[in-house]
């Protein structure tokens, strides 16, 4: 089943896109559960796309709390290859200001409480992980960027965000932390979406967006929460400027991606000796390697 083979994941202040046209709600159910809200099916330009808000659109799911795996999977179920996350972040980085696009192309994992895999329960998958970014993928995202000359807008091709647990942001000495290892930025949420979506062999790049500094910053005490809804406010509208680009260039000209046969020397276990019900709880991820 192809519904829509671009995906989208609203994070922080994006929870619809505007310009979707022929809009439909779709529920999906997966062996991992529900995922954080319907899926709004809809038409960007001429194509057709899946969008998530992360969070449900009220915002009720905290980041320890996303079903992750579910999300990753409805998308598979629906036939996405390319998925595009966009994700709030604070900055590490003097250069990388709020209203600023980072296009990361590393991370490192903070986490402590997420599921990140699908396998288990009889069957060993090891992905290689070591370019956790679709490069293909983030170049059309980045290119994208470019292309709109935003205001108050820079691009940053390249980056490294660091994924923490949360819900409490960092402490200081923990943001200093990152910087010394050359972090760009941090977020909750984007690297278990990104092994998950390797795992299930879909290209997968983050458009992350600045809300403001993180705590390291000498004027980070005189932000306010006004100033970062303002910000989200902000970086949502220009996201969707970007999505829709990014869509665009994506439907015209979809990229190769390493992504698209991640599996094929990833699982260690026979399948022929697998567990039935994992064979058929992951139906999905197997069939072509069954």
């Amino acid at each position: 089943m192809t519904i829509a083979k671009i995906g989208i994941i609203g994070g922080s202040g994006l929870y619809k896109m505007e310009s979707l046209e022929d809009v439909e709600e779709l529920e999906v159910e997966t062996p991992f559960g529900s995922p954080s809200d319907a899926f709004i099916l809809g038409t960007l330009g001429k194509t057709r796309v899946a969008f998530l808000a992360r969070h449900g659109r009220n915002h009720t799911l905290s980041p320890s709390e996303l079903p992750f795996r579910a999300n990753i999977y409805a998308m598979k179920q629906l036939g996405v290859e390319y998925l595009i996350s966009a994700s709030a972040v604070g900055s590490l980085k003097e250069e990388a200001k709020p209203l600023d696009m980072v296009v990361p192309d590393q991370f490192i994992d903070r986490t402590k409480n997420r599921i990140s895999t699908f396998f288990g329960e009889g069957i060993v998958a090891h992905i290689t992980f070591g370019e956790p970014i679709c490069k293909n993928l983030a170049s059309v995202v980045a290119d994208a960027i470019a292309s709109l000359n935003l205001p108050d807008v820079n691009l940053h091709r390249g980056g490294t965000y660091v994924c923490m647990e949360g819900p409490a942001f960092s402490t200081k000495a923990e943001s200093n932390l990152y910087r010394s290892w050359g972090a760009t930025v941090i977020g909750m949420t984007n690297l278990p979406e990104a092994k998950l979506a390797r795992e299930a062999e879909i290209a997968y790049a983050t458009l992350a967006l600045v809300t403001d500094y993180d705590c390291w910053h000498p004027d980070h005490d005189s932000v306010t929460v006004e100033m970062v809804i303002g910000n989200l406010h902000k970086n949502a509208i220009n996201a969707q400027k970007v999505i829709q680009e990014t869509v665009k260039r994506l439907s015209e000209n979809p990229p190769a991606s390493d992504a698209h046969s991640a599996l094929k020397y990833a699982i260690l276990t026979n399948l022929d000796k697998a567990p039935a019900a994992t064979k058929e709880k992951l139906e999905l991820l197997l069939k072509k390697y069954l």
